[in-house]
Parts: structure tokens; C-alpha cells; sequence
């Protein structure tokens, strides 16, 4: 079949991008991986989403259901609380790539599956609040849930399965998550409804996007896309001057300090493109580490970095500091909150008067003698990631805290270490989200994961803080956002005072194109310029 190219362009077969991890799973919803967020992009369709301008949207629904329009209509749960009935359409046209529809089959065995304890899928707080579901038709639902959330129509993370592949897998819940058909028969093209579909896997080394034929939309002008896997971000730079690869994706690709240098030689042949965004590296403390859950250990290890530093001389500003995780470019960011400054003799009084006063070798130990030693671990390969990971290992090191890297590949850092929480220190990476997205599953203490809720929880740290929980459970109800900016400023600042991680700064995206590729948008926030793919175009 002849595909219509955009006006002024031609025919490219084949796309080649460049990332810096590999997925652990290829699962929708069980654990959360940006690598594995980018490519089922292209191969699936959230109900809604926000775009490029923050906006929310209907992607696979047919029209956004608000109060106004009554597709969403306000109603009282069974013990009295304020819920509301939300109704979404289906896209008529929307077919798995077997040609079996998407329909409401789907929306019910997903509803079913992500209640369930034990099947490991991530975000169950979403299908426990739908207490139950209206079948209208094949493509029509309506969803009662048990509270009115000021994002009451937002459906991005409901991610249907297809229930003609997936229900035998899930036969024994508690195995799902090793079960399931997006890892055992991952190129089953029933998996998919979006332009592409998975064609080959190389684990480690590539994914092979091809067109898919049952697709319903805009037809995408590549007959493949491969994604191609490189962890150290030196060789990315390499391969695409090389020509091995024709983009470097800016959600996984290389970091501001490598793109500044890289648009000062290569300009010329590339485009490249920078795009701040919700984007918070940070690093995650254990908090069932004795150590660390000593609040003085925290903050004088914020206090002994100096992140303003780092923010200037490796990024040349243009990755800011990061106060708490609300970002300044968040409409719910309180700008006048108090933060931890650089003062290493601050940091060293609170150090001694946590019971580490006395130094051996250069580190300090308590009354046991026990050295104040602590792991550190990030995605392996990420050259920047690394690079600050030395600088802060020094600045502690200063001040007599031993801290040991002992880096992992992504997939094994994200795949297990973090999901399962064998980390025993600190884990750094970087949440991206959503506009005035509410961090329920990374702060709220019913999110900690563990074996009995199946790692289905996002707050690796351990975090407990009742008052936290409380913000979080307010914050969501409150419709009126001039009555919830208190609640949030409030959220800020016991992050701010508790420290259940050390915040660095918001990144900065780089996306390093081609000058032939035309139609990439990216967005800033936690959906990828991907789930737009069948808008890019070459054009001489």
C-alpha cells in the first residue's frame, strides 16, 4: 500500500533511534521504565493524555467526558461520599493488531486485573477507586468511582490488555507478572493497537517497530522504526555521528552538558532541540537504613552538596536546582519556601550531634564503631549520571560519610532493585510526570512496595508520614485549585523539612535530530513525543 507523505517530503523506509536503556518488561503497567514508556508509544493508545501544550486530551476515546458536557456526572457511593459516573467511547475503528477490537472485554479484564493484590501491576489505587463499571456497549463504558478528583477525566493510566491473549495468563494471579504474553510471546501482534507493532526483540541491543496494517489512523510514514539501545551515552554520541543511528531520543538519550557540546561541533548536520520539562532527578533514600532514618543523617547530607554548583558548572544553568519535586514550571510550585542551603559546618554539627562525632581514616564511626557507610547506586553507563555521582561522593567524602558506588544496568536497577527495594542506601534516577500530577504512589505509606501488594507501590523510600497521607487524599477531591494551592504548599514543605530524598535538579530535555525529520514534538511531561509518531516525517 502507497503511503501519502507530508507535502515537501520523501520516502525514508527506515527510522533509527537511539536510547540509553532497555525495558525490563514490555508489560504496560507493571513496573515504570521511561525506555519501556517510549517504545510502547508507538504500538499503543492511552484513553487520554495530555499533548504538547499540557493540554488534556481524548486519544483513544472519541470525546473527552467532562460535567459540562454530562459525560461525567457527579453521584453519591453506597456510604455517602461524593463519587462520580465518568463515560468514555472507544474509537469505532480501534482494533489489536490481530484485527479482534478493542472493546469493553478489554476495559473489564483490565479493571479486574489491576484490582488484583497479587498481579503486580502498578497504579492499583486507580482500579480499586472504580467500584464498579457500565457496560453500554462494545465500545461504550461508564466508570463509577468513589471519589470526585479534580482530574475526574483523566484516564492515561488505565492501559487496556487485550483479554483474548491476556485472561489465560492471568488463570494464577500471583504469576501473572512472568506470565503475561508481553514477555512470553512479545511479538504477538494481538498485543498491540497503534501504528506499530513489535517485530523483533534483541534484548539488551534493539527493539524492531513495523507498521502495523490494522492500524486506524494517520498512516505513519516509516515502514520500521529500531529502536536501537546504547547504555553509555559516549557511544550514542558516536553512532549518530557515525550514522549508525539518525536520533538520539531526548526522553533517553544524552544529558544538556553532552548536547551543549555536542551542538557547538556537529550544529550544523544536526537539529537539536532543548525542552524543560517535568523532568526530577533525585535520589532516593532507604529509610528502613538505620542510618537514614535519622532525619539529621538527611539533611546534613543535603547541606553537605553543593547543588547550586552542579546546577551552574555541569549544566550551565540550565537544569535548575530542585527545592522539593514540584516543579517551578508546575502552576502548584510555592516559590517562597525556605530550602537547605551548601554549609558544610552545618552539616558537620548535625552529623556529630546524630551520635557521628568521632573520624577514623578519614570516615566517621558512632559509639560502636561502626563506619557511616552508605551504597550508592544509578543506571550504569549514563555519563552525566556518573559524573555527578563522583562529584557528590566527594563532597560527602569531605565531610567523613564513605559512600560506595555500585552502579547497575537500568534494566536491573529499574527491573528489580528499585521495585523490590534491595537497595539499601541511595538510588538516584528521575520521576517524570504529569501537570499538577498528585505523587500518591511515590510518597503516600500504602504505596511501599513488597512482596504481599506484588512491588505494585512506587514509594521505594519507605516513606511514612501520616500528615503526607492526608495532604494526598485532600489534594485530590479538592476541585478548586485556589483551594488547593495551600494543600500542595503544605506538601512542599514537610518534603522540604522531612527529606525522604536528597532533590538535585529538573532536567532539561535534548533531542538531537536530524535535519530531515520533521513533525516531532516533544512534550516536557511524563507521555512521550512518541505516542505522536505517525506525525513525523522526512522532508529534504
Amino acid at each position: 500500500m502507497m503511503l501519502a507523505l507530508a507535502p515537501g517530503a520523501h520516502a525514508k523506509e527506515t527510522l533509527v533511534i537511539g536510547i540509553t536503556q532497555f525495558p525490563a518488561t514490555f508489560h504496560p503497567s507493571i513496573n515504570s521504565m521511561m525506555a519501556k514508556s517510549y517504545i510502547l508509544a508507538m504500538t499503543r493508545r492511552p484513553i487520554t493524555t495530555y499533548d504538547e501544550n499540557w493540554q488534556l486530551i481524548c486519544m483513544l476515546c472519541t470525546k473527552l467526558p467532562s460535567i459540562e458536557n454530562g459525560l461525567a456526572v457527579r453521584e453519591k457511593t453506597s456510604d455517602g461520599r461524593n463519587g462520580v459516573a465518568v463515560t468514555y467511547t472507544i474509537h469505532p475503528d480501534a482494533v489489536w493488531g490481530d484485527g479482534v477490537p478493542v472493546s469493553t472485554r478489554d476495559v473489564l479484564f483490565t479493571w479486574e486485573a489491576g484490582r488484583n493484590d497479587l498481579s503486580g501491576i502498578g497504579g492499583a489505587e486507580l482500579y480499586r477507586r472504580i467500584y464498579k463499571i457500565d457496560v453500554v456497549d462494545d465500545k461504550t463504558f461508564t466508570l463509577h468511582v468513589d471519589r470526585l478528583t479534580f482530574d475526574y477525566n483523566s484516564l492515561g493510566g488505565f492501559s487496556l490488555l487485550p483479554e483474548h491473549l491476556e485472561r489465560r495468563k492471568f488463570a494464577e494471579p500471583e504469576a501473572y507478572r512472568h506470565k503475561t504474553a508481553y514477555d512470553t510471546d512479545t511479538l504477538n501482534e494481538g498485543l498491540y493497537f497503534g501504528p506499530y507493532v513489535v517485530a523483533d526483540v534483541a534484548p539488551g541491543s534493539h527493539v524492531v517497530l513495523a507498521r502495523n496494517p490494522k492500524w486506524w489512523g494517520k498512516p505513519p510514514a516509516f515502514e520500521k522504526i529500531v529502536v536501537r539501545v546504547i547504555e553509555n551515552t559516549a557511544a550514542l554520541e558516536a553512532n549518530i555521528l557515525s550514522g549508525e543511528i539518525d536520533m538520539i531520543a531526548g526522553e533517553l538519550g544524552v544529558n544538556i552538558d553532552q548536547a551543549l557540546a555536542f551542538e557547538q561541533r556537529h550544529g550544523g548536520r544536526f537539529q537539536v532541540i532543548y525542552k524543560p520539562g517535568l523532568i526530577y532527578e533525585h535520589i532516593d533514600l532507604n529509610l528502613d537504613n538505620p542510618i537514614l532514618k535519622d532525619r539529621r543523617i538527611r539533611l546534613a547530607m543535603l547541606h553537605a552538596i553543593d547543588r547550586n554548583a552542579i546546577s551552574q558548572q555541569l549544566f550551565g544553568g540550565k537544569q535548575p536546582v530542585a527545592n522539593s519535586n514540584v516543579n517551578p514550571l508546575d502552576a502548584m510550585y510555592a516559590p517562597d519556601l525556605p530550602v537547605p542551603e551548601y554549609d558544610r559546618k552545618k552539616a558537620a554539627r548535625l552529623l556529630a550531634d546524630a551520635g557521628w562525632a568521632t573520624m577514623k581514616n578519614g570516615v566517621r564511626i558512632n559509639a560502636k564503631g561502626e563506619p557511616l557507610t552508605l551504597d550508592f547506586i544509578t543506571t550504569s553507563g549514563n555519563r552525566t549520571r556518573e559524573l555527578v555521582q563522583q562529584v557528590l561522593q566527594s563532597q560527602w567524602r569531605m565531610l567523613g560519610i564513605d559512600v560506595r558506588i555500585k552502579n547497575q544496568p537500568a534494566r536491573v536497577f529499574f527491573g528489580e532493585t528499585l521495585t523490590e527495594r534491595t537497595y539499601t542506601g541511595l538510588g538516584m534516577y528521575a520521576w517524570i510526570s504529569s501537570p499538577e500530577s498528585v505523587p500518591r504512589t511515590t510518597l503516600h505509606s500504602a504505596y511501599i512496595p513488597d512482596k504481599a501488594n506484588g512491588y505494585s507501590g512506587q514509594n521505594y523510600m519507605g516513606f511514612k508520614y501520616p500528615e503526607i497521607d492526608d495532604l494526598l487524599d485532600r489534594i485530590e477531591v479538592e476541585l478548586d485549585p485556589e483551594k488547593r494551592r495551600p494543600l500542595w504548599r503544605r506538601l512542599q514543605e514537610i518534603y522540604i523539612e522531612e527529606i525522604p530524598v536528597i532533590p538535585l535538579y529538573f532536567r532539561a530535555n535534548a533531542f538531537i535530530l536530524p535535519r530531515w525529520l520533521r513533525g516531532m514534538k516533544p512534550t516536557g511531561h511524563q507521555y512521550p513525543s512518541t505516542l505522536w509518531v505517525e506525525d513525523w516525517y522526512t522532508e529534504q
